[in-house]
């Protein structure tokens, strides 16, 4: 069996060796440019992992994984555009070195391509994992306007935010576990046991990314802190405070949907927040989903302890990182 940071380098090798060279240019130049920025690697990891459980071999499943980290990659290319965000894993945005049109269409080139690579795969196995990878992807489309929609409508409540970030952000990381399962020849029992940790371990990785979009240190988190704030996002965070104030929710409110500078505003916003321990309760809520993901991977029927154990301490790792 391999170790997490084994199966990582595995998968980047497997990367490198499929980069694109030829023309245009500045169709796949970006291609490249975004999936070298790095990135903890998480999804395509899980692809191969899983298909190891079953006894699979995981080198059967770096295509799927590449393709799964070429779609997540094609998603942070059109967030960051939607989101006009300056930086991305410290370092320029695509639209930002290039232009938006050239992100629009590179993003664009990149979801054909992770479809191109399932292709390798025999055509009853396709079947099923493009339809799951037609479901997701179309989710997490779902998920992004939910999260668009969010930030002028009225009214978002917390199982508003977390139905979005299930659809935005969970989803894929299920998706990328049960793909691994159907390479590995997982009964579908334990496919979907595999799917439903995604699911709860993606919504506790999100919970926690919210986290260090406000409370992070910029230099380890590799993005400019404060964002989801500057932007008016309705956050756990921000729904949390919401409710748990006794006063002062409108002043809250205007200060939150205000124009000014983050430097001035994050303090104010989050001195706030932590008067009413904010921090401390959505630390909660995280752990909870925490702790619904480890039973649902503990259904699983596997004998292959070491996996599992694995599995376990990188869900750990997602719900308590620092970037």
């Amino acid at each position: 069996m391999h170790t997490i940071e084994e199966y990582r380098e595995e998968f980047i090798a497997y990367l490198d060796s499929k980069k694109i060279t030829k023309e245009p240019r500045n169709l796949y130049e970006p291609i490249t440019y975004i999936l070298g920025l790095g990135g903890k690697r998480l999804r395509p990891v899980l692809v191969l992992m899983t298909a190891e459980i079953f006894k699979g071999d995981f080198k059967n499943a770096l295509d799927a994984a590449v393709a799964i980290e070429v779609f997540h990659n094609f998603s942070l290319v059109h967030d960051d555009i939607m989101d006009d965000a300056p930086v991305r894993r410290g370092q320029t945005t695509v639209h930002e070195k290039w232009d938006v049109n050239t992100g629009i269409l590179s993003g664009d080139a990149m979801l054909i391509m992770a479809y191109q690579l399932f292709e390798n795969y025999e055509p009853n196995v396709f079947r099923d994992l493009a339809k799951l990878f037609s479901k997701t992807a179309l989710e997490v489309c779902e998920g992004q306007q939910y999260d668009i929609d969010f930030e002028t409508k009225q009214g978002v409540t917390k199982e508003d935010y977390l139905l979005m970030i299930k659809l935005k952000t969970a989803v894929l990381l299920a998706c990328s576990l049960k793909i691994g399962a159907i390479l590995g020849g997982a009964s579908d029992t334990d496919a979907d046991c595999l799917y439903d940790f995604g699911v709860n371990i993606g919504i506790a990785f999100q919970i926690q990314d919210d986290m260090l979009d406000t409370y992070g240190i910029q230099s380890q988190v590799g993005k400019l802190i404060g964002g989801d704030i500057q932007q008016g996002k309705k956050t756990i965070l921000y729904l949390t405070a919401i409710d748990e104030m006794k006063n002062g929710k409108s002043e809250f409110k205007s200060l939150y949907d205000s124009n000014l500078k983050i430097e001035e505003k994050l303090p104010k916003v989050t001195e706030l927040m932590d008067a009413c321990q904010v921090k401390e309760k959505v630390n909660l809520r995280k752990d909870a989903y925490l702790e619904k993901a480890l039973l649902a991977l503990n259904n699983i029927d596997s004998n292959n302890i070491q996996v599992i154990n694995e599995l376990s301490n990188l869900a750990k790792f997602m719900v308590e990182r620092s970037h």
